[in-house]
């Protein structure tokens, strides 16, 4: 970006930080900087620095990067993080429970069930509600869009509005919210249950977890979506009963590596950082994935990690 555009950013209550490294702030451990983090204070802060930006200042969200592939290139413009003023977690009537965009998965399925709320499919999912909204996150049968009431968000122009579940138009491991669009918070709704039956059913799903993926290694989960037709509610119809894993397995490519970046030998859609991979290792190892993937079976896997930012020269 243009220096005078950033040197004259909205004053603001949160923090600027130029030229900032975001490879420590992902899972994976790879990025470039962004030119620009802002962290706002609150929803107010976030309202505020957007009516007074520039249109011409890109902007793009990030949360805990559970599912994100920041480009050693960096991201231009401007990186929005939210932090502790996005992070509560109400408990309210009626197994409801209000989320902050920032507040981890793992946090509110557990304050969930210890008021006896279910939302125990949370536990498992790497992340912050913020993205699994965005994304209709979900495991074992069960998805955000289930939960879901609505959200509160916050327009490129400023604007606090409300987003009910026929605006996010839910689909397999999507929505169809505005990329210039920002969740701060989101309203969920469970069904009744024992907190300590509900904490069983938490633990039971974390040690299946971990006895079929490489939850000790640094990945972003599933690399690829299921190759599989979708409902519109966003559940596996199953028809062709194709896996991701299953089809990358038949190409031979479980284990396959480019540089510090790994096809895990023990769940072959997960792609690790087995130590020293750059963003650029893990892209093209993807790419070589779905080239054999497609040679071998005629099918195009589709991302599910997103990929951002700059390429490196």
């Amino acid at each position: 970006m243009s220096k005078p555009l950033l040197e004259n950013l909205p004053a603001v209550a949160g923090t600027y930080t130029f030229n900032r490294p975001l490879a420590d702030l992902s899972w994976l451990k790879v990025g470039g900087p962004a030119e620009v983090l802002f962290q706002p204070a609150d929803v107010a802060d976030l309202q505020s620095f957007f009516k007074n930006l520039s249109s011409e200042i890109p902007v793009m969200p990030i949360g805990v990067c559970s599912n994100l592939i920041i480009r050693d290139g960096g991201i231009r413009g401007v990186v929005i993080r939210m932090g502790r003023g996005f992070n509560g977690i109400e408990i309210l009537d009626g197994n409801r429970v209000r989320v902050g965009a920032a507040a981890l998965d793992a946090h509110v399925a557990r304050k969930a069930a210890a008021a006896g709320i279910d939302l125990a499919f949370l536990r498992t999912i790497p992340g912050a509600i913020g993205g699994a909204a965005k994304m209709n996150a979900g495991c074992y049968g069960t998805y955000t869009a289930d939960v879901f009431i609505e959200a509160q968000a916050i327009t490129r122009a400023g604007k606090l509005v409300t987003l009910t579940k026929a605006d996010m138009d839910f689909a397999y491991r999507s929505t169809t919210i505005p990329n210039g669009m920002i969740i701060a918070s989101v309203l969920l709704e469970g069904t009744s249950g024992d907190p300590q039956k509900i904490e069983a059913k938490m633990a039971d799903a974390l040690e299946k977890r971990a006895a079929t993926q490489p939850v000790k290694e640094r990945s972003c989960g599933s690399t690829f979506r299921n190759p599989s037709g979708f409902s519109s509610t966003g559940r596996d119809d199953d028809v062709h009963d194709l896996k991701a894993w299953k089809v990358i397995d038949d190409a031979g490519m479980r284990g396959a590596s480019i540089g510090g970046a790994q096809m895990s030998p023990m769940h072959s859609n997960f792609m690790i950082n087995k130590g020293g991979a750059t963003a650029t290792d893990l892209e093209n190892l993807g790419e070589k994935v779905r080239k054999r993937v497609f040679e071998n079976s005629k099918i195009t896997l589709e991302w599910e990690i997103m990929r951002v930012g700059e390429r490196s020269d």
